[in-house]
């Protein structure tokens, strides 16, 4: 009986124990429950259910250990390259097509094309359209040709002229024609004529600030005169002035090439006779290529032949400028004949790269000259004497 009254006290203990174990809010016993209670003893402390079975204490000393057979490591499978549809499916490109070529323009073909035709070009519209496609290219950086021979008369300024004219048509602006002779260079007389009269000599005195970060191309053309039909600059000398006025320093030459050498990508310089003057010898070091300028005389031929043996003996750099050169032979005496033009064509093989010939025209003897005044065979030949030229370049 003892035990059964003490299990009927004993059981509202054991609800609230539950229900704050279970998250609940048990409400504080009543006075009269405490009361009796503290009166009545207790045989033993309540059991504690727990709902989580306690772990032996045992069996926290140490980490579980998990026993499985031993076995060789298994090696990682190197992950399988996978090709996509599109790199398994072949198929020709579309931008890969090869270009069509365009239809003759000119001769009999070029007549039949305007009529309806569509006739590829023939072998010599061929070979000037490749000439075209070289002397209109860009190069990395400016280039700068030397026109040269120590001879008057041998077609240095006429050279110089033209060859700007091929190169500024077919390749765009930024080509300067320039007068570096101490002899009354007559480049200025042959070209137009600009709004103003300076000359390089005006420039000189500029050239620290035409090089400075404030400068600007349009600076340019108080000092050059613009070809407006071929597209290039012409810079002057002053050839009223004596020789000795016109005399430069090596130092001169190096700024003037620094300014062109900035604002255009090429430079033609039409040079004077001396081959000892320092205007004359510092234009070789900044050539990146010589053009020999001749005719078919005997003396302008033999003073350019002369020239090529000169500067193989100068130093490496002049000598390789030889081997690479372009020389170019106009016909400016009508009555040569082609025997006179082919002697000094084959006299030149030997000692350049590459030689060409331009036939005779009136158009070349006196006045302004102007590639597009020239007859159409002229203006061919001077286009693949640019062709010439720029491939060594």
């Amino acid at each position: 009986m003892a035990d059964a009254h003490h299990e009927t006290e004993a059981a509202p203990l054991r609800r609230r124990a539950t229900a704050t174990r279970r998250g609940g809010v048990q409400a504080a016993p009543l006075a009269s429950e405490e009361a009796q209670l503290s009166q009545t003893p207790l045989v033993s402390e309540v059991p504690v259910v727990s709902e989580v079975p306690l772990v032996p204490s045992a069996a926290l000393a140490e980490p579980p250990r998990y026993h499985r057979e031993s076995a060789a490591p298994t090696a990682t499978p190197a992950p399988t390259p996978t090709t996509s549809r599109r790199e398994q499916r072949e198929r020709p490109s579309f931008l890969q097509q090869e270009r069509r070529e365009e239809p003759a323009r000119t001769g009999a073909r070029g007549m039949l094309n305007r009529v309806g035709f569509s006739l590829p070009p023939g072998a010599a519209e061929r070979a000037i359209r490749d000439n075209e496609l070289l002397v209109g290219q860009h190069w990395p950086g400016p280039r700068t040709i030397a026109v040269v021979n120590g001879k008057g008369g041998a077609g240095k300024t006429p050279t110089t002229v033209l060859l700007s004219a091929v190169f500024a048509r077919f390749g765009g602006a930024g080509v300067l024609a320039w007068d570096n002779n101490q002899t009354r260079g007559t480049l200025g007389w042959r070209t137009d004529t600009g709004p103003h009269d300076r000359t390089l000599f005006e420039l000189l005195p500029e050239a620290d600030r035409l090089l400075g970060a404030g400068a600007q191309s349009a600076d340019l053309a108080h000092f050059v005169h613009h070809q407006a039909r071929e597209k290039y600059d012409v810079l002057r000398s002053k050839p009223m002035r004596l020789a000795q006025e016109n005399r430069l320093h090596s130092s001169d030459i190096d700024a003037i090439h620094a300014v062109a050498a900035k604002y255009y990508r090429l430079i033609i310089i039409d040079s004077g006779n001396d081959e000892s003057d320092p205007m004359w010898l510092r234009m070789i070091d900044h050539a990146d290529q010589i053009v020999v300028a001749t005719t078919t005389r005997d003396d302008h031929a033999e003073a350019g032949a002369l020239l090529l043996e000169a500067l193989e003996d100068r130093d490496e750099r002049s000598a390789d400028l030889a081997r690479r050169s372009v020389v170019v032979v106009t016909q400016a005496d009508p009555k040569a004949t082609a025997a006179d033009v082919d002697q000094v064509v084959s006299g030149y093989r030997d000692l350049a790269r590459e030689v060409v010939s331009i036939p005779f025209d009136r158009e070349m003897v006196d006045g302004h000259l102007r590639l597009g005044a020239l007859a159409s065979a002229t203006q061919t030949a001077w286009l693949a004497a640019g062709a010439a030229v720029a491939r060594g370049l």
